[in-house]
């Protein structure tokens, strides 16, 4: 009898602990972070490189743990059910369902997932080599199985063979919603990640400098003049255009003019600046800034004219304007650090009417539509369907925005006021 308790306890104690393994196996391999795995085994590491082939190919990975993790828990209740029922007859399936019950889910499921989700990579690597082994072991089990359960699901009118999955870049904005909103990143950290992940779906004509505040020069004008110009203006690249602004032939570079002027004796007397500019280069306004980025970096150039679809020239973009949608504007010796932004001490928010609805949204966490207009004086306009006045006031998604300054049929000045604020004018 001694001899009988101690195997069926030894072989209910061997398969309790493989139901562990199983359950913490699985808890691990799924919960381990793919990107870490990735970065250990590019470094050298064989048992990562064995968990990121286990992990590609999840399903069979899953059916096959699930499937082992039921085989032992099925065995070892059947084993301690018979052992109970010779111990004490038929009352010993209830004292078995009882005992066995407490121990799985203690030992053999609560215990090993535990520890496998507080501790997922660690785990994985060790596990690595004994999930393989299974693997192998159940493949052709795991394959009968996957085939039963998508014929029956057919069968249901359902298809899993086209499953869609969530892009790289929706995995990636995922976590990092996550992360901010655990308190893991900060909010200018978490403005420039997702900043990184917009380049793609943000066009040119979204951060260009329009055409009626870039800077050019007249090709007509005398050479003092235009040396003037280029020394005294805080850009360092200039358009330069002749009859009219549309027709831009070329790009003064403030360094060439300089270094032409040392070349002529320290003189600007005779210097064709024509010769001295740059071949324009042109843009189309449709383009994502991270295909103008590449473009940027190809073509080792920081400036560029942006057309429309007509060919009529709409502004000017620079390497610096794409990176400041990443990092912030960016000020230098030059310029002028002025926020266009005013906050008032009820809440209210004063602004020019051409700063871009993005900015607003990433200062203030707003969530106004910039899909079709790119400025907030667009996005009134578009509300108002009309140019309107100052003094005029519109409420908008619980928004209220009220005109202060208007130049012929440019709105130069909007008061907005978010949800949950008094709307009214600020005194003057």
């Amino acid at each position: 009898m001694l001899t009988e308790i101690l195997f069926f306890s030894g072989a209910i104690f061997l398969l309790i602990i493989l139901s562990g393994l199983f359950s913490g196996s699985e808890t691990a391999l799924t919960a381990t972070s793919p990107s870490r795995i990735h970065r250990m085994a590019k470094g050298g590491n064989r048992r990562a490189a064995l968990v990121e082939r286990l992990t590609g190919d999840a399903e069979r990975l899953i059916g096959a743990i699930l499937l082992g993790n039921n085989l032992v828990n099925i065995l070892a209740s059947a084993l301690a059910t018979a052992f109970f029922i010779r111990l004490f007859g038929q009352l010993g399936v209830l004292y078995a369902t009882v005992a066995m019950t407490l121990l799985v889910l203690i030992f053999a499921e609560v215990l090993p997932k535990t520890y496998a989700i507080s501790n997922p990579e660690r785990m994985a690597l060790r596990v690595a080599p004994f999930v393989r082994l299974v693997v192998f072991l159940f493949s052709p089990f795991v394959s009968m199985v996957q085939w039963v359960v998508r014929t029956t699901l057919r069968l249901f009118g359902v298809d899993i063979s086209g499953e869609q999955i969530l892009s790289a870049h929706d995995e990636i904005r995922g976590a990092i919603s996550l992360q901010a909103h655990e308190g893991g990143l900060i909010k200018n950290s978490k403005d420039m990640l997702d900043s990184i992940l917009d380049l793609q779906d943000v066009q040119l004509e979204d951060v260009m400098v329009h055409r009626k505040n870039v800077e050019m020069i007249n090709a007509e004008d005398s050479t003092d003049e235009i040396f003037t110009q280029v020394v005294q203006s805080p850009f360092t690249r200039l358009p330069l255009w002749r009859d009219n602004p549309d027709n831009i032939i070329g790009i003064i570079h403030a360094k060439e003019v300089l270094r032409a002027v040392k070349d002529n004796n320290g003189s600007v007397e005779g210097l064709d600046f024509l010769q001295v500019a740059q071949e324009p280069w042109f843009v189309p306004e449709t383009t994502s800034l991270q295909e103008q980025l590449s473009k940027f970096l190809s073509e080792k150039s920081h400036f560029a004219l942006v057309v429309d679809e007509y060919g009529a020239f709409m502004g000017v973009t620079t390497l610096e304007d794409i990176l400041e949608e990443i990092v912030g504007d960016i000020y230098d010796e030059h310029d002028t650090s002025s926020s266009d932004v005013q906050i008032l001490q009820n809440g209210g928010i004063i602004t020019s009417g051409d700063t871009p609805l993005r900015d607003l949204n990433r200062q203030f966490n707003w969530e106004l539509d910039d899909e079709i207009v790119t400025t907030i004086a667009g996005y009134v306009i578009d509300i108002a369907e009309t140019i309107p006045l100052p003094g005029q006031k519109f409420n908008h998604n619980g928004f209220g925005f009220e005109i202060l300054k208007r130049r012929r049929n440019q709105v130069t000045s909007i008061l907005i006021t978010p949800p949950g604020r008094p709307k009214h004018s600020p005194k003057s």
